[in-house]
């Protein structure tokens, strides 16, 4: 691990997320890992980078006009960039993250955040195809039950699984939030 060509990119970590509105979820140490991870490149001067999901629908938590939009009360210092979208991955949010990496001769991107199985692993598959070496901190992110069309309900581990399998050796690596702390002190 290269991190100090690295960036952060914290994905939706918005209080929203923490509306029953969404479901049964998992991970329930991802908050503290979100924050020992901001911790750590804070601590070490290194890229951070908030992205805020606006939804476009009134009745979303994550809605603009929401006290849901908010940041986790965690993330309270100021990152080198934020961003704002309206869709899944952080590459199509203003501004243009990969003009800033691309800027800033940044290779690597390190993805944490809300929800694992959408934002995350979008944000992760694109950087992915964008040539970045992504590392993706599975125990740094959680998602929520999600039923599926033929009506069977998936649990948010069993969403996580498949995006940790669709994603490892294809468009990241994944790794846990102890392995990049580490790197990070060496």
């Amino acid at each position: 691990m290269n991190l100090g060509a690295s960036a952060l990119v914290i994905v939706d970590a918005q209080q929203g997320f923490d509306d029953p509105w969404w479901g049964p979820r998992n991970n329930p140490d991802a908050d503290a890992n979100i924050a020992a991870l901001d911790k750590a490149y804070a601590a070490e001067g290194l890229s951070r980078i908030y992205v805020q999901h606006d939804s476009a629908n009134p009745d979303s938590p994550l809605h603009p006009a929401n006290p849901g939009h908010q940041l986790k009360s965690y993330l309270d210092s100021e990152p080198q960039l934020r961003i704002a979208k309206t869709v899944n991955s952080s590459f199509h949010g203003s501004p243009d993250l990969d003009a800033w990496l691309k800027q800033r001769k940044l290779s690597e991107l390190v993805i944490c955040g809300i929800t694992t199985n959408h934002c995350c692993e979008t944000t992760a598959r694109v950087g992915g195809n964008l040539g970045y070496d992504v590392l993706f901190v599975a125990d740094a992110t959680y998602t929520f039950d999600r039923t599926g069309p033929d009506g069977t309900t998936m649990t948010a581990d069993e969403l996580t699984r498949a995006t940790c399998t669709n994603l490892h050796g294809e468009f990241a690596t994944v790794v846990a939030t102890a392995d990049v702390v580490r790197a990070l002190a060496r």
